[in-house]
């Protein structure tokens, strides 16, 4: 069992846009930072549903296709769950849809007290608050061996790796500059001292840095 992070970024170290508005929810720069990896035949099928076989294959697709390999749990924070979109909406089930592509038990961690979420396709949505380690802790409970994956936020996988319990750490660099939003390298100086560290670069342009202990 490890405990995992993919994580997407830009050349200036953001892993989050702060371009949204209304017209458009995500804003214009997040199909920037992440159109390798949506592009992608793993992606397409997993969260498209696309069967056709439509897709860019190679190295991106390669380390789409790992991403959902051996997970037995997640932990996410309120942010990619969307509760900071609808935090006082009871009804609110998430911006996964009806079947999330997780398909594990999945913790997400908020101080918003809310009962247990299942969902189609295998995935179940807790709702605690707690610390890092203790998060932890419960995903290795349901794990069931597996891996332990954490999904994001950039504030969320931060404290995982200023606590020391993270065992691999995948960044994909997109070449883009963002200016602004949440950076992941922020009071992690010497991070790469504890990892062997694996560079490989994609057509696309994505550079894939590999932390790994």
């Amino acid at each position: 069992m490890a405990v995992r992070v993919d994580l997407m970024i830009s050349l200036d170290g953001f892993a989050t846009t702060t371009d949204q508005t209304p017209e458009v929810p995500f804003g214009e720069d997040w199909p920037r930072l992440v159109g390798a990896y949506t592009a992608t035949r793993t992606f397409r099928e997993r969260v498209f549903k696309d069967a056709s076989g439509a897709g860019t294959t190679g190295i991106d697709d390669d380390y789409a296709r790992e991403y959902f390999e051996n997970v037995g749990a997640e932990i996410m924070g309120a942010g990619m769950f969307g509760l900071h979109n609808f935090p006082d909406d009871p009804n609110w089930r998430g911006w996964w849809g009806e079947e999330p592509p997780f398909r594990v038990p999945v913790f997400v961690l908020t101080h918003t007290a809310r009962p247990t979420l299942e969902m189609a396709g295998g995935t179940t949505f807790h709702f605690i608050d707690t610390r890092p380690i203790d998060a932890l802790q419960r995903a290795e409970k349901v794990a069931g061996g597996k891996d332990v994956r954490i999904g994001g936020g950039a504030t969320v996988v931060r404290d995982f790796l200023t606590a020391g319990l993270v065992d691999r750490l995948h960044v994909a660099i997109t070449p883009i500059l963002l200016g602004r939003g949440i950076r992941l390298w922020d009071d992690l100086r010497g991070l790469e001292a504890g990892y062997t560290v694996k560079s490989e670069t994609a057509p696309s342009g994505t550079i894939h840095l590999t932390f790994r202990r």
